[in-house]
């Protein structure tokens, strides 16, 4: 896979920072993935309505960009087991940081958290490790 879309990730970039900042805006609420799918599983008064908006719009995106060509990869082939052994871990690590990486670096970043910001720089480190171990290693 090679980063061949600069544009459309630019402009998929500023949506989600545009979405975001209305959301914070507007309502005062906080728009990561992580908390939001807690806060569905975990209710509080009054807060389900605009985390099911927000988890439906999500949704309902692929249906409204793939006239423009965006499209979804194809896992129909992947191991159902080791896909959800990873959202377990994924999930658990979610809540092990306080969000997950769009959160912390999307949302928290821009808020300008300290807690964020340190994360999102370890998130960083981890990924810069793992591929130049997978490129050493000739794996890709």
């Amino acid at each position: 896979m090679e980063f061949t879309i600069p544009w459309a990730s630019l402009f998929g970039g500023m949506l989600l920072g545009l979405s975001a900042a209305l959301l914070m805006l507007f309502s005062g609420k906080i728009a990561g993935i992580s908390g939001t799918i807690g806060g569905l599983l975990n209710p509080k008064k009054n807060e389900s309505s605009w985390r099911a908006a927000f988890l439906t719009g999500m949704i309902l995106s692929v249906i409204i960009v793939t006239p423009f060509g965006f499209i979804l990869p194809d896992v129909s082939d992947n191991n159902i087991i080791l896909v959800s052994v990873a959202g377990l871990l994924v999930g658990f690590g979610t809540r092990l940081g306080n969000g997950c990486t769009s959160g912390h670096g999307i949302i928290g970043m821009g808020r300008f958290s300290k807690r964020s910001i340190i994360a999102t720089c370890a998130f960083m480190a981890a990924a810069i490790i793992v591929v130049l171990i997978r490129r050493l290693l000739g794996v890709l």
